[in-house]
Parts: structure tokens; C-alpha cells; sequence
């Protein structure tokens, strides 16, 4: 039995609404968990004084001034300002306002989730003492810089990925696998620096994973509900044809 264009449209908004929901609803479930430990002091949150004394105990001036700097590039000033030449060429270039609006539904959701975590949880950062300066004045949880690089890179990536859709695997793959190494990178850049407990960071990248899947699903739907409208009264047409033939011919 050949599918109505109706069922169709409403079969792939259940799949990308369901699939959307699942990851989200595990993804919370994980921030659950994180948030539970931080308050036990238990679990992964166990790890983090460990991993912050490894770190200390990692650097060398060299080393530091680079992850310093790297880590500058995805805070409130140079982010922002990337970002934004960024999906102001990709809208000219591709005569489509898609990236800009994306990317900005997308940054000032993850910043008001940054800002409202942070004073939800009020977690206090690591002694000032074993951070590198400039230190942060900020509370730690979820870690801004690790969740908004997320969010960004991820969104950045999901638009060239569909831009790139004909092109070789390889190439979206190469974006893909870009977009992992500087979210994750610079989440470690925090734990590194002293800024952020390995848990902040943790729970900033499951924090903003759902956020990416909500924005993303949103974007899927209204994709497919405006080509329905665009399309569907030719498809409807085209549809009464076939079942009108079939049952001239079943008569």
C-alpha cells in the first residue's frame, strides 16, 4: 500500500520527535546522575579532585600559556564574534538566514541555561589558588566555556554536514570528527587551567548534547512541515489520482 503524503510527513515527524525525546530524556537522566554525585561527593565527582591534582601537576609554561589562550577562544568574547562571521557568511553564501538563526536560537539557549545553572546549583569552582589566572568570579556548574563550545561546534557541524549531504563521506565525517575535538578539548582546557571540576565539565557536555537535540529536532520538524506545505497540495493531487484510479479499475 502506497503512503498518503499526510502519513508520510506524519510518520518522519514521529521518527525525528521520538528519536529527539529518547536522546534527551537519557541525556537528563545522565545529568541527573552527575548532579546526584557532586552533592554526595561520590561517583564521578569523586574524580575530581584527582584529575585537577594530575592536571596541576601537568603543566609547564609552555603548555599553559597555549591551553590559556585556546581556552580564550571559546569564552564570551572571541566565541561570539567567530561564531557570528561564521553563519553571516554560510547565510550570504548560501543565500539561506538557516545558519544565522540556527546558531543563534542555539547560543542564547545555551547561555541562559549556563546562567540559570549556575545560579541553580551555586557550586563553588577549585581553590583560587591552584587556578590560572585571570580567575573566574563566576559559580562552576555546568562549565560555560565546555557547554557552549558544544552547542556551537555541534550546530556549526549539523549545517555543513546537510550542506555537504552529496558530497564524499569522508568530508562530513572530517567535520564531524572536528567538531568533537574542539567541544572536548576545550571542556578539558577548564579542568587543565583549575577553572572547572571535571564533573562541571562532564555534566556541561550532557547538558549541552541535549540542548543540540532539541534545536536540531526543531529545525527537522519545521523543515518537514513547511515542505509539506510547499509540496503537499501536489502530492494530494497526485495522491486522489492513484486512489480514484485504483478504484475505477477495482470497479
Amino acid at each position: 500500500m502506497e503512503l498518503t503524503a499526510k502519513t508520510r510527513t506524519g510518520a518522519i515527524l514521529v521518527v525525528i520527535l521520538g528519536v529527539a525525546l529518547g536522546i534527551v530524556l537519557g541525556l537528563t537522566e545522565l545529568v541527573g546522575e552527575i548532579v546526584e554525585s557532586v552533592a554526595d561527593e561520590d561517583g564521578i565527582a569523586a574524580w575530581d579532585r584527582p584529575v585537577l591534582e594530575w592536571a596541576i601537576d601537568a603543566r609547564t609554561p609552555g603548555l599553559t600559556a597555549f591551553v590559556a589562550w585556546y581556552s580564550n577562544t571559546g569564552g564570551p568574547l572571541w566565541q561570539p564574534i567567530v561564531t557570528g562571521l561564521v553563519v553571516v557568511f554560510l547565510s550570504w553564501r548560501w543565500r539561506d538566514v538557516t545558519p544565522l538563526v540556527l546558531a543563534l536560537v542555539a547560543a542564547l539557549g545555551s547561555l541562559l541555561i549556563t546562567v540559570v545553572g549556575k545560579g541553580y546549583f551555586g557550586r563553588a569552582r577549585p581553590p583560587i589558588e591552584e587556578a590560572i589566572p585571570p580567575h573566574e568570579s563566576s559559580m562552576s556548574f555546568p562549565s560555560g566555556h565546555s557547554l557552549n563550545a558544544l552547542v556551537i561546534a555541534g550546530i556549526l557541524a549539523y549545517l555543513l554536514i546537510r550542506h555537504l549531504w552529496d558530497r564524499g563521506l569522508w568530508l562530513k565525517v572530517l567535520v564531524g570528527v572536528l567538531a568533537t575535538v574542539y567541544s572536548i578539548s576545550m571542556g578539558l582546557t577548564r579542568v587543565y587551567l583549575g577553572h572547572h571540576w571535571l564533573s562541571d565539565v562532564l555534566g556541561a557536555w550532557a547538558i549541552g548534547l541535549a540542548w543540540l537535540a532539541v534545536v536540531i529536532a526543531c529545525h527537522r520538524v519545521w523543515r518537514t512541515v513547511r515542505r509539506r506545505t510547499e509540496i503537499g497540495p501536489v502530492e494530494e493531487q497526485g495522491d486522489r489520482r492513484r486512489i480514484g484510479g485504483g478504484a475505477s479499475a477495482i470497479e
